[in-house]
């Protein structure tokens, strides 16, 4: 892969996604009368929340056919790591969210879900959307922005351009993000792509484990906090980028590759 691939991934990246959400925008009215409401279960919704997925698949097709397809999805494979990064995955991450609701407070149920298939169904539901994006922002993104930068920088700018993407989540009515505020989830989705970039490089490049992170991060299962738990995810980038300080502001050992053996 060449380090310009980054232009067209991401052109269909905001292409598709914005595309989708300004007709809905602007629109309105023709795009319900034509398709139906724009609900998480909607076939466009899909098709907008799997963009960088499908930009990722395009771009390595295009240059590199199935072989080349079969080697970045290897990627999907490399699960090795050290207990820390799956002790911040399984533990740390759900802390987040219920120190953040101690000081947000308000009251909370531990298992806001029906049944157990209920929860199972929309963890389910959750697990074929948002980490899916990992084929794009780590399987692509990362290691192309990763040969022009430090990984701290390469960080900070793919979560600018992944907070941006989600943009016009804010203007849609009826979206989680819309009763959000935009700046604390900015700020929380930068230091969200600032902690995956050290497990990212430590596994040699694994998609894996962080879209098992990002899982974790919209499991239906822990309290709507914002904008508190962004702060604590800030904190917690500050610790992750500490013990990396050796790694973080070289590119010496920084994963540039997108395509595994």
């Amino acid at each position: 892969m060449k380090k310009n691939d980054l232009y067209p991934f991401l052109a269909i990246v905001f292409l598709l996604t914005w595309g989708i959400a300004g007709l809905y925008i602007f629109g309105s009215e023709m795009m319900v009368g034509l398709f139906g409401e724009l609900t998480g279960s909607h076939p466009l919704f899909y098709l907008a929340v799997w963009a960088p997925a499908i930009a990722a698949i395009s771009v390595v097709l295009l240059r590199h056919g199935f072989d080349g397809l079969r080697r970045f999805f290897s990627r999907l494979l490399m699960w090795r790591a050290s207990l820390l990064w799956y002790a911040l995955i399984l533990l740390i991450m759900p802390l987040v969210f219920y120190v953040a609701a101690i000081f947000k407070g308000g009251e909370y149920e531990l298992f806001p879900f029906e049944s157990l298939a209920a929860y199972l169904a929309a963890l389910f539901l959750m697990g074929i959307k948002g980490p899916l994006e990992e084929l794009g922002w780590r399987g692509i993104a990362l290691p192309l922005l990763q040969r022009r930068m430090a990984p701290i920088w390469a960080s900070i700018v793919l979560g600018l351009i992944w907070a941006l993407w989600h943009t016009p989540a804010f203007l849609l009515s009826g979206t989680v993000y819309s009763a959000w505020a935009f700046v604390p989830f900015v700020v929380g989705t930068v230091a969200i792509s600032v902690v995956i970039t050290p497990l990212f490089n430590r596994t040699g490049g694994s998609i894996l484990l962080p879209a098992l992170l990002h899982w974790q991060l919209i499991n239906p299962l822990w309290p709507d906090v914002q904008p508190y738990d962004n702060w604590i995810m800030v904190g917690i980038a500050v610790i992750v980028v500490w013990f990396n300080r050796k790694t973080m502001f070289t590119r010496e050992g920084a994963i540039t590759e997108v395509l595994g053996k």
